[in-house]
């Protein structure tokens, strides 16, 4: 069933002559067979040769409403006859400002920025502010972006670099970044409570803040351990650390009120992005007014040209709306559910070994783990990645497009169907007895 992609492969070519490796972010890369898509509608999206995919990247997980979604291309249309940038504050943003104060449970006020990178890069700023610290303390295998600070010990890490499981070294993930920054991080393996308790003990009084995805979404969407996080909010109480939920993926996704509502547990800090926008470009800075108020003119800087836009603004009055009237997030859980039950039927029956892990609006698959129980990102290592990649190409050649990057989740959306998910489980179980066969 392998579909015909020659147009496609040709306009990539292009691509390639145009811009580094052909793509605008190196996370589209993906060999010579990069797509280029012409179109997404709902949950699909149609290639340059017009095939047609079941998307379960969904942008890397903004599209929560589906692909061109009507409400919010009317709510945007709307806006452009009024314009979209001013040097002035406009009514949209104090509106979606004071939605998000209202849904979010940790969220006291609001400044916008245009991309999880800036939301998570100005977070640590206001952080080293407000506490007159500099280090700060990040997970082995998470992502928060692509600015200097952070860029560590993500799940892109060599296999095997981080060192002892007891010391983890931060491993720079980009030539161009200053080998200074390193002094600044500590890095700590996820739900391990002991040495959470050690760093602060040793260290505490260093740590400017913890940034911390609640569930790891580029690690197989790792979810803590039953208190972890509380764990780690009784320490940052106790050695003064501005707490910061890193909240790009999970925020207007897995509930409405994110992660703070899901796992109940408040930050002092989220940042937003991704689910908020469909798909526009719209970041979010929220936490304690005491927090944020640091921010002053000759005192604390946060802010950019496009941040607040009035297309980014309008569309994420849409998303919200959808969230709050529409029950947007009850169709994405529903499917997730169904989805994720279906996979591991499948792969019971298969006799595959596998551990999916997650929340149904955002999860991981990972076959053949070399643990029961995956806990940490250096678990996450100790799969099969090469049946994984294996199984999401054999998907793509049956019309249903998941990140080959083993490591990365798949994401729902509202646009997603009961028929949708019947058919990605009859393509799946297909790829899987496909695989099978050339082991």
């Amino acid at each position: 069933m392998a579909y015909t992609t020659t147009e496609t492969l040709n306009t990539f070519q292009r691509a390639k002559k145009a811009m580094p490796l052909g793509v605008t972010s190196n996370f589209r890369y993906s060999g010579e067979t990069t797509l280029v898509i012409k179109r997404g509608q709902g949950a699909y999206v149609w290639d340059m040769d017009d095939n047609q995919y079941i998307d379960y990247r969904l942008a890397y997980g903004p599209v929560i409403l589906g692909h061109a979604d009507p409400r919010v291309t009317k709510r945007i249309t709307e806006q452009l006859a009024h314009g979209n940038l001013y040097a002035h504050t406009h009514p949209l943003e104090i509106e979606l400002a004071e939605r998000i104060i209202q849904m979010h449970p940790s969220v006291e006020k609001v400044r916008y920025a245009n991309s999880g990178t800036e939301a998570t890069m100005h977070a640590l700023r206001i952080a080293r502010a407000y506490t007159g610290r500099e280090k700060i303390i990040k997970f082995e295998g998470a992502y928060h972006g692509n600015h200097d600070y952070a860029l560590w010990s993500t799940a892109n890490m060599p296999h095997n670099s981080g060192g002892s499981p007891r010391s983890p070294l931060p491993v720079a993930q980009s030539s161009g970044m200053p080998s200074a920054n390193r002094e600044l991080l500590s890095i700590l393996r996820y739900n391990d409570f002991e040495m959470a308790e050690r760093v602060f003990r040793d260290r505490g009084h260093e740590i400017a803040a913890i940034l911390i995805e609640p569930l790891m979404g580029n690690a197989s969407c790792l979810m803590p351990q039953p208190g972890y996080l509380a764990h780690l909010r009784k320490l940052c109480d106790q050695y003064g650390v501005v707490m910061i939920f890193d909240e790009v993926k999970t925020g207007f996704r897995i509930a409405p009120g994110g992660a703070a509502e899901y796992f109940g547990v408040k930050a002092d800090l989220s940042t937003f992005a991704k689910s908020l926008g469909n798909g526009f470009p719209i970041a979010v800075i929220g936490g304690k007014a005491e927090i944020m108020d640091i921010i002053a003119m000759a005192q604390v800087t946060q802010g950019g040209t496009y941040c607040g836009s009035a297309v980014g603004t309008a569309a994420g009055m849409a998303v919200t709306d959808a969230i709050l009237n529409d029950n947007a997030l009850s169709i994405v859980n529903a499917r997730g559910e169904r989805l994720m039950a279906g996979l591991g039927e499948i792969l019971t029956e298969q006799g595959i070994s596998h551990a999916i892990s997650g929340t149904p609006a955002v999860f991981g698959l990972m076959f053949e783990p070399k643990t029961e129980h995956i806990r940490e990102f250096r678990d996450v290592m100790n799969t099969n990645f090469q049946m994984y990649v294996d199984m999401a190409y054999a998907l793509r050649e049956r019309g249903v497009d998941i990140e080959p990057d083993p490591r990365e989740p798949f994401f729902l959306s509202s646009a997603h169907t009961e028929a949708d998910i019947d058919e990605t489980l009859n393509r799946f179980n297909d790829a899987v007895k496909a695989i099978k066969k050339t082991r």
